[in-house]
């Protein structure tokens, strides 16, 4: 089993990805992921670390806004599961700090294998024992790559942050994103992938 509390965060139980650090390095290379991005990622981490509340109440709101999202979080008649939305919204929290403030390693492996199963009929439900849809569909995870970046960027700019730093920080993000993105659709496609 993998590292289950980082920085004082618990992660429960996740096992090794079956995703190669060779693998990860290769993903790295296809985005232009590189040791500057790392440093955007710091950056913007601090840049956000305050602001992640702000972050979700929008991204909630999108969510909210649109009932094929909200559908992922409601029971299969369609009623949202507050308390399953409240308790995602704190790993999504942790997800934006992580983004930004882990390093990309194993352990980091490990939990995007996690988030990826949760939104699949393996574990989707389980971690949070709600009746809900049985999964996400892919097509979402990936739809959602562009507003999960394009609003990020409001909130990098924030300050007296030049542009070009904010140009930096907005690009890491990206990247980063779309990254692990790819790495959850791995149990979608797992003969393919």
């Amino acid at each position: 089993m993998g590292e289950t509390t980082i920085a004082g965060y618990d992660y429960g139980e996740v096992k090794p990805s079956p995703v190669t650090r060779e693998e990860l390095e290769l993903l790295k290379r296809s985005v232009l992921f590189g040791p500057e991005d790392e440093a955007a990622l710091r950056r913007a981490g601090e840049v956000l670390g305050g602001q992640v509340e702000d972050v979700l109440d929008v991204w909630y709101g999108f969510v909210g806004a649109n009932p094929h999202l909200l559908a992922e979080f409601s029971t299969p008649e369609g009623e949202p599961v507050t308390a399953y939305l409240e308790r995602v919204r704190g790993r999504f929290g942790q997800w934006i700090r992580d983004t930004c403030a882990r390093p990309y390693d194993d352990a980091w492996l490990a939990y995007q294998e996690e988030i990826a199963e949760r939104h699949t009929p393996e574990k989707k439900n389980k971690t949070d024992g709600v009746t809900s849809v049985p999964y996400v569909p892919l097509r979402y995870l990936i739809a959602l790559i562009y507003p999960i970046t394009a609003t990020v960027r409001d909130f990098l700019a924030k300050g007296e942050t030049p542009a070009a730093d904010v140009d930096a920080m907005h690009e890491a993000w990206r990247k980063s994103v779309i990254m692990q993105v790819a790495l959850w659709s791995r149990p979608y496609a797992t003969a393919l992938w």
